[in-house]
């Protein structure tokens, strides 16, 4: 095993919620030192939201990609990839899926929760996400954390992509606008119940900074809890920034890498392309 390699499999850009271009990415990520970096514009293809990378934009962003890659090639190396949203009945992270784009890798994210007459944002703003959970939900947040982590455990189960992203996510607003107790028991059992899943799945999950440079939490996902079943469970992990500008793709790593080693990790996935998972030391 190779020492540590830093990288960031992570990353939007300007094709949808990112500031930053593609470009002003890979020159901020040769500076900060990474070997490798990941664009993962997000993606309900063939549908999108406001957030969202549309459909007429997929080919653009994807020369975009190429064309940096041979640019910068003899510097960096960078990988095209996808964060795509699982929508039960519109849209799967399955490679096939975006087969004419021929990612090197896919994210499968929940980002919504889907209900007969309406939808809402998990991670968007607190207001929006309590909310949902009264209009949705009759104020259960119980009930609502449930539908999150069902729905992540069905895509496990449809999809076919290669790393989960952010499985905590619902946690995001907990620490400045707390709405559940992260010690209850019938939490920490839907937390044992996923890593589970994942690790009958073979696939691997993130430890994701992203929260913190967007000053939501201090630690990042999954919670060190959560982390620990991980480990237990014998998750890969790969350490990202879930970067949205040029100047987080490296943020609070070192925090990442003492996390994931006192839960037990002694390796971390830093780049996955066709072939899978590539570690190196942590």
């Amino acid at each position: 095993m190779t020492g540590y390699i830093k990288s960031n499999l992570h990353t939007h850009s300007t094709f949808c919620d990112g500031k930053n271009t593609p470009e002003e990415n890979v020159l901020s990520a040769i500076k900060k030192g990474l070997k490798v970096l990941g664009f993962t514009s997000h993606s309900m293809y063939p549908f999108w939201t406001k957030t969202y990378m549309q459909p007429e934009n997929f080919k653009a962003y994807c020369d975009e990609i190429h064309r940096l890659q041979k640019k910068y090639g003899d510097q960096i190396k960078i990988r095209l990839a996808f964060e795509s949203d699982f929508i039960p009945g519109s849209s799967i992270p399955r490679h096939e899926n975006y087969s004419e784009f021929q990612p090197d890798y896919l994210i499968g994210s929940i980002h919504f929760i889907f209900q007969r007459d309406g939808l809402f944002a998990l991670d968007d703003t607190p207001e929006i996400l309590q909310e949902g959970a009264k209009k949705y939900y009759d104020g259960q947040i119980k009930a609502l954390i449930g539908d999150y982590f069902a729905l992540q455990k069905e895509m496990l189960e449809r999809g076919d992509f290669d790393l989960l992203g952010h499985p905590d996510l619902i946690r995001k607003f907990n620490e400045k606008f707390p709405f559940f107790d992260e010690g209850e028991s019938w939490y920490r059992d839907m937390l044992k119940d996923l890593a589970g899943a994942l690790s009958r799945s073979g696939r691997a999950t993130e430890i994701n900074t992203g929260a913190i440079s967007r000053h939501w939490l201090t630690k990042p996902y999954p919670s060190e809890y959560f982390l620990n079943l991980l480990h237990e469970a014998k998750v890969p992990l790969a350490l990202t920034a879930d970067a949205h500008s040029a100047g987080n793709l490296d943020t609070a790593f070192d925090l990442g890498r003492e996390l994931a080693k006192k839960a037990g990790y002694t390796e971390i996935i830093y780049d996955i392309d066709k072939a899978g998972y590539k570690f190196c030391a942590l």
